[in-house]
């Protein structure tokens, strides 16, 4: 039972919110008309104010993974971020597509993020989430030079963090897992409890504007197994504000939190506070 639970807690429920803003759009997609960005700026006027709202509802510290471009064009917002008391994670400067990068342009790009996120913030991150869900060979190896606790962007499993390993490809055999991180934790994510591919519509692209029950039933169903069947889970759900915080889907957020605080051994946590747990 690697997850060491405080006493009288069954299951870990982190909330990881994706505060990306107009950088989404720009980066990922490539959208820069006014149209696409409007709706980063609904992201950090309208929506955060929203979410930060029903996290403080229901007293939940939640973990924030916030670009330094976000943090920079809605200072304001940030700033309230930081003010409610939730854990602020690494998540890149412009929401950059990683996967592309050689290892000297990632480390550089590491190296950026970290000083705009120390001069912003006031202390350098805990942890990472790449923004494209995704590393590279050299991801591992930066993350632990730079002094990284834990990333959030692989989905080896689902219930339980991990330590993971870089993957040597082999088409004569099988592919050779290399020795697991001594130094980083992964914190799973996964796309049936990203709001985002259920949300957003992006024509052409996703189809989006899921039904809120339809969401809520797959949400709720994923945390039931993990309850019943998984010693010492962790859940991890990930939310983006401009997803999340259009009005039936804050709702329907609400009621799930209401469905899962009913539960009297539910522990939500940062991030951090799940690594803390951790035994190897």
């Amino acid at each position: 039972m690697p997850l060491k639970l405080p006493q009288g807690r069954k299951i870990a429920v982190n909330i990881g919110v994706d505060f990306d803003g107009q950088s989404v759009w720009m980066n990922s997609f490539g959208l820069t008309s006014p149209g696409y960005l409007s709706r980063g700026e609904f992201c950090a006027i309208v929506a955060a104010p929203r979410l930060l709202a029903e996290l403080k509802r229901f007293d939940i510290k939640s973990t924030w993974f916030t670009p330094t471009h976000t943090m920079e064009t809605f200072p304001a917002q940030f700033e309230a971020v930081l003010a409610h008391g939730h854990e602020v994670g690494a998540h890149g400067c412009v929401h950059e597509k990683v996967g592309g990068l050689s290892g000297e342009a990632e480390r550089a790009l590491m190296e950026k993020q970290l000083r705009l996120h120390e001069r912003i913030v006031g202390k350098r991150p805990r942890g990472y989430r790449s923004p494209s869900w995704d590393l590279t060979e050299n991801t591992l190896s930066i993350l632990e030079d730079n002094g990284f606790d834990w990333d959030s962007s692989l989905m080896g499993r689902d219930f339980e963090p991990y330590r993971p390993s870089n993957v040597t490809l082999r088409d004569d055999g099988g592919n050779v897992f290399g020795p697991p991180s001594t130094k980083i934790l992964e914190m799973p994510v996964s796309w049936h409890l990203d709001d985002f591919p259920a949300i957003e519509y992006v024509p052409r692209m996703n189809a989006g504007m899921a039904a809120p029950d339809v969401i809520l039933g797959r949400w709720m169903d994923h945390f039931t197994y993990a309850y019943e069947e998984v010693p010492n889970a962790a859940v991890f759900y990930t939310l983006h504000p401009q997803s999340i915080g259009k009005a039936p889907y804050i709702l329907m957020l609400r009621r799930l939190l209401e469905r899962i605080s009913s539960y009297g051994d539910v522990w939500f946590a940062t991030m951090s506070e799940i690594h803390d747990c951790w035994v190897d």
